[in-house]
C-alpha cells in the first residue's frame, strides 16, 4: 500500500492536516524539504504527493526549501508520480508577477501594478503609476512582505532612504495601486479539488493602515497555530456566496494544474472586485469553520484520501 507524502518546510502549518489524516486512518510521510538532497538518477517512491511548500520559507531560515522542491517536483513529475500542487502551483507561489500575468490572461481584474528591481526604479515606477496613494509589496512574499502605504512619492523615497526598507528576496518590489475597500474587509475563497469550497469574510480594520488586501497579514491571520481560535468574527465564513469570479478562478487553477488553494479579493468602493493574491499554501481558520461546519483540512484530507486510491488502483 502507498501513501501521501507531504512536501513542506513548516511543520507548525501542516500538523493540523496530519491529526485530518491520522483522524481518517491514511498512511502518510514527511517530507520537510528545508534542505537536502536529490539523487536524479534513482526512482520515487509510489505514492501520492502533496505541498504544502511557501513562498515566505525565507522567513524561517529555509532560504532554499521552494528552490529543493522545485527541483523534487521536476522528478517526480518526471517519473510519472501524481503531485498535487506540484511545478505548476510553486511557479505561482513564488511570484506575483506570474499570478498576475495568469489572473490577466483569464480576464481577472487586479490592481494596477509595477514591478521593480533597484531603488530609483522603485522610485520611478510609482511616477508612473500616477496614482494618488499606492503600496508597495514583494514578488516574492507572504505574511505581508514589504507593504507600505504611500501618499507621495517623498514619503517614498524617504522609505526608501531610511532604515526600514526591506530588500525582497529575489530583488523585485512591486509598485501597486492602493485600492479601499469601503467596509474594511476582503474576501478569501478557498479550493480544493479544483473546484470552490466556500468564502470567507475578513476584517480588516485592525491591520495597519495600508492596503487592507497585504496590511492585515493575511498569511498570519490564516495560520490556524494549535486550531485555536483567533479573534472573534475577525473570519466569517460567507453562506451562500456565489459569483461569476468563481469560474474564473476555477478556469486558472484548473489550467495551472493548481488543486488546493485561496484566491483573494477586494472590493472597491464601486463593488468591482480586485484579485490579488493566489495562496496555494491555504490555511483556514477553525473559529469560523466551527460556526457553519464546514472545515477545510477535514475536506483537504478527504479528498488526498480519494486520490491515494485512485493511485493505488494505477500500481496495481
Amino acid at each position: 500500500m502507498s501513501k501521501i507524502y507531504i512536501i513542506h518546510e513548516n511543520k507548525e502549518w501542516t500538523d493540523h492536516l496530519i491529526n485530518r489524516l491520522e483522524e481518517l486512518e491514511l498512511p502518510y510521510e514527511e517530507w520537510f524539504l528545508d534542505e537536502g538532497t536529490v539523487d536524479l538518477s534513482s526512482i520515487p517512491p509510489e505514492g501520492l504527493y502533496f505541498s504544502r511548500m511557501s513562498a515566505s520559507s525565507h522567513t524561517r531560515d529555509h532560504r532554499y526549501a521552494p528552490e529543493l522542491s522545485t527541483g523534487v517536483f521536476a522528478w517526480l513529475e518526471r517519473h510519472g508520480r501524481t503531485v498535487i500542487n506540484g511545478s505548476g502551483a510553486i511557479r505561482l507561489e513564488l511570484s506575483k508577477v506570474n499570478q498576475y500575468m495568469e489572473l490577466d490572461k483569464f480576464g481577472i481584474r487586479t490592481p494596477k501594478t509595477i514591478a521593480a528591481v533597484g531603488k530609483e526604479q522603485i522610485l520611478e515606477a510609482a511616477r508612473k503609476l500616477e496614482s494618488a496613494s499606492f503600496i508597495t509589496k514583494h514578488n516574492r512574499a507572504g505574511k505581508g512582505l514589504g507593504v507600505q502605504l504611500f501618499h507621495s512619492i517623498q514619503a517614498l523615497e524617504e522609505y526608501l532612504q531610511g532604515p526600514l526598507f526591506e530588500e525582497p528576496i529575489d530583488g523585485i518590489t512591486l509598485i501597486q495601486e492602493y485600492i479601499q475597500s469601503p467596509d474594511n474587509s476582503i474576501t478569501r475563497c478557498e479550493f480544493i479539488g479544483g473546484k470552490f469550497i466556500y468564502a470567507v469574510r475578513v476584517d480588516t480594520s485592525e491591520g495597519f493602515e495600508l492596503c487592507p488586501a497585504d496590511a492585515c497579514r493575511i498569511d498570519d491571520l490564516f495560520c490556524p497555530v494549535g486550531e485555536q481560535p483567533t479573534i472573534i468574527d475577525k473570519f466569517q465564513v460567507i453562506e451562500g456566496f456565489d459569483d461569476p469570479i468563481i469560474k474564473k478562478y476555477e478556469e486558472l487553477l484548473r489550467s495551472n494544474h493548481i488543486l488546493v488553494a485561496g484566491i483573494e479579493f477586494i472590493r472597491n468602493e464601486q463593488g468591482q472586485i480586485f484579485t490579488y493574491d493566489i495562496n496555494t499554501n491555504t490555511n483556514y481558520n477553525s473559529d469560523a469553520e466551527a460556526k457553519v461546519e464546514k472545515y477545510g483540512m477535514l475536506e483537504l484530507a478527504k479528498y488526498l484520501g480519494e486520490e491515494l486510491k485512485t493511485v493505488n488502483s494505477i500500481y496495481k
